[in-house]
């Protein structure tokens, strides 16, 4: 299973999101990022490590680093390594009097002790391939229409009303790329992963 290797880009929210956070990962050695949902208490733990702010008591994830400083345990990498039911599954690789110790974990709780470690996150390529977003180069800003001189605009025709048909599997995917798309480029990455969730949804149905 081939690993690639991520960094944070950062958190983000909306209004929409009832409290939940976008994790996002980047790929170091690539163009894709990987949105992972993830709760307001991880998000928090995840943040304060980020700006290097010292709550007054160690959170549990300090608590954690604390006890593994005593005993001399290491953190040697976390690795995301399943999806199933578009929940992301993850790996700390622990060390301890020289033996490796791989401990079951959700990524958020893993990587808000990786950071407290400084240790590197790995994501395998069949979950970047599966459930990265690739981020498009920004198309050009065209003032011009394709046809036609600039600011001109063809009137739409008049149609009878039709019943409205319902959309094929394929018209809908097709409509939710592009939404997934434009979500990406104004770097709303809460609705990009449910967009990505919901196409994933569709191509295990079709």
């Amino acid at each position: 299973m081939r690993k690639l290797q991520v960094d944070i880009l950062g958190l983000s929210t909306s209004p929409h999101t009832n409290g939940a956070y976008a994790l996002i990962l980047y790929e170091i050695e690539g163009k894709r990022k990987l949105p992972i949902i993830i709760g307001g208490f991880e998000a928090q733990a995840i943040a304060l490590k980020l700006e290097n702010i010292k709550p007054p008591r160690p959170f549990t994830h300090d608590l954690f680093k604390n006890i593994s400083d005593a005993f001399g345990l290491h953190v040697n990498e976390i690795f995301i390594d399943e999806l199933h039911n578009e929940t992301f599954y993850a790996k700390v690789i622990c060390e301890l009097n020289g033996e490796i110790h791989e401990i079951d974990a959700r990524p958020s709780d893993a990587i808000a002790i990786a950071v407290r470690f400084n240790a590197p996150v790995f994501v395998s390529e069949e979950i970047m391939d599966e459930a990265g977003i690739k981020e498009e180069q920004k198309e050009a800003e065209d003032g011009d229409d394709a046809f036609g001189e600039p600011g001109e605009t063809e009137e739409e025709p008049e149609h009878e009303e039709a019943a409205v048909q319902p959309k094929s599997p394929e018209s809908k995917l097709e409509e939710l790329q592009v939404r997934l798309d434009d979500a990406v480029k104004r770097e709303d990455y809460e609705e990009a992963a449910r967009l990505r969730d919901e196409i994933s949804r569709l191509k295990g149905i079709g």
